[in-house]
């Protein structure tokens, strides 16, 4: 098992978003949420992915208790175990593709001889080669989702998740990154 959730509940300002969600996914498996706008399901990926701490509940990664880590465990442990996908892209809007795409690696102390040549690598399998010097503001919505997605990718992680991964992609680029 990779992933397993126990009586999940998540509150803001006394109101519940996500009540009593248990549940596990074994390695290899792909499991979609799906629910109307503003039903929790952005709430609910920050959440087991370590991004927003649950109200109560555990969720466990591995063998790991992300619930209980601190933040910067937590943030040590999302860098080498977990790609992220962003509804919003979240690029930094200063760096190029390139750069927002090696910076997972560099966070991780990945030497930038071998950190450009993966992050160049992983333009090139979203169909981006030669994008390596455009910042996000010379780029369509979808090119910066394929960035993000490249980023979410590129250090290899052993569980990714994805907020509406291609919603700014045509049906062909959709296909392919899937």
């Amino acid at each position: 098992m990779i992933l397993s959730m126990q009586n999940i509940q998540k509150s803001f300002d006394g109101l519940g978003v996500l009540r009593d969600i248990s549940f596990e996914v074994d390695k290899g498996n792909v499991v979609g949420v799906i629910g109307p706008s503003g039903s929790g399901k952005s709430t609910f990926l920050n959440m087991v992915a370590g991004l927003e701490k649950p109200t109560r509940g555990e969720i466990i990664i591995g063998k790991v208790p992300i619930h209980k880590l601190s933040e910067a465990d937590v943030t040590l442990f999302r860098q080498k175990n977990i790609g992220f996908i962003f509804q919003a892209y979240h690029l930094i809007p200063t760096m190029t593709a390139l750069e927002n795409v090696s910076l997972p690696l560099a966070l991780r102390g990945v030497p930038k001889s071998k950190r450009i040549p993966l992050a160049k690598k992983a333009l090139e399998q979203v169909g981006l080669k030669g994008y390596d010097r455009r910042k996000p503001s010379q780029m369509s919505g979808g090119q910066q989702q394929r960035v993000g997605i490249a980023r979410a990718l590129v250090g290899r992680p052993k569980i990714l998740f994805a907020d509406e991964p291609t919603g700014n992609l045509d049906s062909r680029t959709t296909k392919e990154v899937m």
